[in-house]
């Protein structure tokens, strides 16, 4: 079964290869082979279905109260799904986006009440002077056009170039929205309360800043500032059912993390990693320091951390209450699990599958990854 399996693989990552070229990089790309197969994991069997085999870069996703599933593809686009297949339409009259690099149009979820009030929410990087800013906002869809489209807020400064932009969008129990965003390739920007960048930040569903918010009397502090010292957080999960905010994010040549996020604290980035520089060369000479926390778990070699879920639902009972986070690099999912706020095992999940963006639980409790390199939706389905 590995054999074959990994066959498989090894033909779909080396279709993608060859058939994208740079000439092709704003074109649809040809529809890979289907493949689905069934592995045997350390605690469950699971089917891999692959549903969609034409995305670029694809980033976000969400299922909307009619059912409907919305996927994000950075370059600015919002494809539509329905019962796992892919309509052929996508969402019309998005704002202007600011896509180059990492920036682009990034995450998105809907509303805790968006049965009721009908609000979508994205993250993406608006175009602000010759550069981009990463921006939350919100909207409604008549049929799948844009109406009261909101810009709720801005991070600030602008920034030129396309590194490190985040971002992901979470809401809690009580409805207050969380997002992530990047410090942009700038070390110092991290530590650094008087921008917005490397830290997750917090604000009320439409846009206002949160009286409690932990610097909001700090001269000079960006006001929705929740937590700093994070370099580019592109994975956030608030756990409702233990009311915990849980984010990971990318480290540079090592050092990836899963960090408890709390209240105004400092994640240490760059004074404190567990990584190293990109030529080799060291960043600091610690990996503590008084004031400024520890990660729950850190991956070193980096595996290039991106979206997470916890599983809830009842269909993968072996994999209850663990995280799965998508890794980039790694090629595959990472499944740690968990015993409270301890991380006590992992496993690597499809390994070479590609490079997995996000992984995501739908409303009916099955578990969806997107992935770029190749270009594919996969559901995945626990063995009866």
């Amino acid at each position: 079964m590995k054999t074959y399996l990994m066959g498989i693989l090894t033909f779909v990552l080396f279709s993608t290869a060859t058939a994208c070229g740079p000439a092709e990089s704003e074109t649809q790309p040809a529809p890979l082979p289907n493949f689905d197969f069934s592995t045997q994991t350390e605690k469950m069997t699971v089917k891999v279905d692959t549903l969609y085999s034409g995305f670029q870069n694809p980033w976000g996703m969400t299922w909307l109260a009619d059912g409907r599933m919305l996927v994000t593809e950075r370059k600015g686009e919002i494809l539509i799904f329905k019962d796992d297949k892919f309509t052929g339409e996508k969402v019309t009259g998005l704002p202007a986006i600011y896509a180059s690099g990492q920036a682009g149009l990034l995450d998105i979820t809907t509303h805790p009440d968006h049965a009721q009030n009908g609000w979508i929410y994205i993250a993406y990087a608006k175009p602000v002077g010759n550069g981009g800013a990463t921006t939350i906002a919100r909207f409604k869809l008549n049929g799948n056009a844009i109406t009261d489209l909101e810009e709720l807020i801005v991070t600030t400064p602008g920034w030129n170039g396309g590194t490190h932009y985040g971002s992901r969008i979470v809401f809690d129990r009580e409805n207050y929205l969380y997002f992530s965003n990047g410090e942009r390739g700038s070390q110092n920007n991290a530590q650094d309360l008087k921008n917005s960048h490397g830290k997750i930040h917090r604000i009320h569903d439409d846009g206002r800043i949160p009286a409690d918010n932990p610097f909001l009397n700090t001269p000079g502090a960006i006001p929705s500032i929740w937590t700093y010292g994070n370099r580019n957080p592109q994975g956030l999960y608030f756990d409702l059912e233990n009311n915990r905010l849980w984010e990971v994010e990318h480290g540079p040549r090592g050092g990836d993390e899963l960090n408890l996020l709390e209240k105004g604290k400092n994640y240490g980035w760059p004074v404190i990693t567990y990584g190293i520089n990109y030529n080799g060369t060291p960043i600091t000479d610690i990996t503590e320091k008084e004031g400024m926390e520890q990660p729950v778990k850190y991956w070193t070699p980096s595996i290039a951390t991106c979206g997470m879920t916890r599983v809830t639902s009842d269909k993968y009972p072996a994999w209850k209450g663990n995280f799965l986070v998508a890794a980039l690099a790694g090629t595959h999912i990472a499944r740690v699990e968990m015993n409270g706020t301890r991380a006590t095992g992992e496993e690597k999940l499809f390994p070479g599958i590609g490079r997995v963006r996000q992984v995501a639980q739908s409303p009916d409790g099955y578990i969806y990854a997107v992935m770029e390199g190749p270009g594919l939706l996969v559901k995945l389905l626990p063995a009866a």
